[in-house]
């Protein structure tokens, strides 16, 4: 298998390099642990099988794959994939210390231009990452191009509540509570206001499903988490 070309450094990705060390505290204390739950229900929504393999792009510190393995035991191996090579250090000290190193491999690349063999992987998955691609249709035309005939796309992403009443109270917080603590305890407050701005600007819901499609899936569908604050959306590529 080959592996993703080398990412040079991009400014979006700088930012990860330089909060990789606090990025995982503050995923759950900035959701309210609800990061944790919204990871296990791509694992939930993994394709039947007992020996997948599996490919995680945006893979940061590795939480996705780590959660994959743990809870259905159906991985056969992993790799991981993530331009920042800071969250992939620590990523890979996650992986041996679960005893996991042997059986998922994290390389940096990116997930635009992949470099892998076409229909290799069972089920491609990416966390919170698709809106951070330079060219999320091009990125979503990778994943379905590595998937095997009959595999499956799981992207897990921010977006915003149908609601009226709660969209504007998680707005709020979203644009003046969230930034201020994610930038006192991280040390980079741009990061942090930089995550508000991509998610509104960026397509969800039926939108996003249409991006799938227009990529090549032969079905997309949108499955809202914790009244929309994030939804994991669910690719198939057409069997053979």
């Amino acid at each position: 298998m080959a592996h993703p070309a080398d990412t040079p450094r991009h400014p979006v990705w700088s930012m990860f390099d330089r909060i990789a060390h606090r990025y995982d505290l503050l995923n759950r204390l900035l959701s309210f642990g609800r990061d944790v739950a919204w990871r296990k229900q791509i694992a939930r929504h993994l394709p039947p099988g007992t020996a997948l393999r599996v490919l995680d792009l945006a893979t940061g510190t590795a939480d996705v794959l780590l959660e994959n393995s743990r809870r259905t035991g159906r991985i056969a191996w992993g790799v991981g994939v993530d331009p920042s090579a800071g969250m992939l250090s620590f990523g890979r000290k996650k992986l041996r210390e679960s005893a996991l190193s042997g059986k998922h491999a994290l390389v940096r690349g990116d997930a635009a231009q992949l470099g892998l063999q076409s229909e290799i992987f069972d089920a491609v998955t990416i966390a919170f990452g698709i809106r951070n691609v330079d060219d999320p249709s091009a990125g979503l035309r990778e994943m379905c191009r590595v998937l095997k005939p009959g595999g499956r796309a799981l992207v897990l992403e921010f977006s915003l509540p149908a609601n009226a009443l709660f969209r504007g109270v998680y707005l709020f917080y979203f644009r003046h509570v969230l930034p201020r603590i994610g930038g006192i305890i991280s040390g980079d407050p741009a990061a942090y206001r930089y995550l508000n701005k991509t998610v509104e600007a960026f397509p969800y819901g039926d939108a996003f499903c249409r991006l799938m499609r227009e990529a090549g899936f032969a079905q997309a569908e949108a499955l809202p988490l914790t009244f929309g604050i994030a939804t994991l959306y669910i690719g198939e590529k057409a069997g053979e």
